[in-house]
């Protein structure tokens, strides 16, 4: 189980997850279905109901924009990011719900609040000839249709403010990046666990290149060292689970 049983969520790779609430929504969260571990295009994807994008970096951003421009999701974002894509996409202004951090927005039932991330923002831009800046960073806590509660770190280190998303929002899971060198690794984010409270978490952002060395043996090994207890749900590209 890697939620609460009810709600299917399949990795892609990379950041990449589709996730199934149990109200019959489909949420795709940093959409790069082109990464190397993904199995499926983006052009396979036929549905989305709700997309997540946690910052502008090419391996997160990904297909993003394409999937908008065919399926019309609700997207909430970031200020900067809703005033960008209000100029390429379909719908202008009101193809992206601009919010910011300590916000929460709601859609059929599915609630999300936007948390802060500790990372970067900006990527390069052959349109232009310049880098694009998309927004600061950001994390998500998501609230399912029946009162179940994730957090989704987005790339990010660990940071000691993880303690007020716990206190604010308890979740009960976390995915949380790995890999190292872009994001925290392994050590850091058995701490991220300790100060969140979660009793399961999803390894992301490792394996995709070398580079990106952590892995989820090591994730348990770490939580083990500081006594924890948490589920660490070791996913398969592609595969789904409950």
């Amino acid at each position: 189980m890697v939620l609460d049983g009810t709600t299917q969520v399949t990795w892609y790779g990379h950041s990449c997850f589709e996730i199934r609430t149990p109200g019959g929504l489909v949420m795709l969260l940093d959409p790069w279905f082109g990464n190397p571990k993904s199995p499926k295009s983006a052009d396979a994807v036929d549905r989305c109901d709700i997309l997540l994008l946690t910052h502008g970096h090419f391996d997160h951003f990904g297909e993003a924009q394409q999937i908008a421009t065919r399926l019309r999701p609700f997207w909430p974002g970031i200020h900067e990011l809703s005033v960008s894509m209000g100029h390429r996409l379909p719908g202008g202004r009101d193809a992206v719900t601009g919010m910011n951090k300590g916000g929460t927005v709601e859609h059929r039932g599915v609630s999300i609040t936007m948390v802060r991330a500790d990372h970067s923002g900006g990527e390069w831009n052959d349109d232009v000839g310049a880098t694009v800046y998309l927004g600061e960073p950001v994390g998500f806590v998501i609230t399912l249709e029946n009162g179940y509660r994730f957090y989704f770190a987005g790339d990010t280190d660990v940071f000691s403010d993880m303690r007020l998303i716990r206190e604010l929002h308890q979740p009960q899971a976390a995915f949380l990046p790995i890999g190292g060198h872009f994001t925290m690794d392994p050590r850091a984010a058995a701490l991220a666990v300790e100060l969140l409270g979660v009793g399961d978490v999803v390894p992301m952002h490792f394996g995709t290149f070398p580079i990106l060395a952590g892995t989820p043996a090591a994730l348990r090994e770490e939580l083990s060292k500081r006594g924890g207890t948490a589920t660490v749900h070791d996913l398969r590209p592609g595969v789904a689970t409950r």
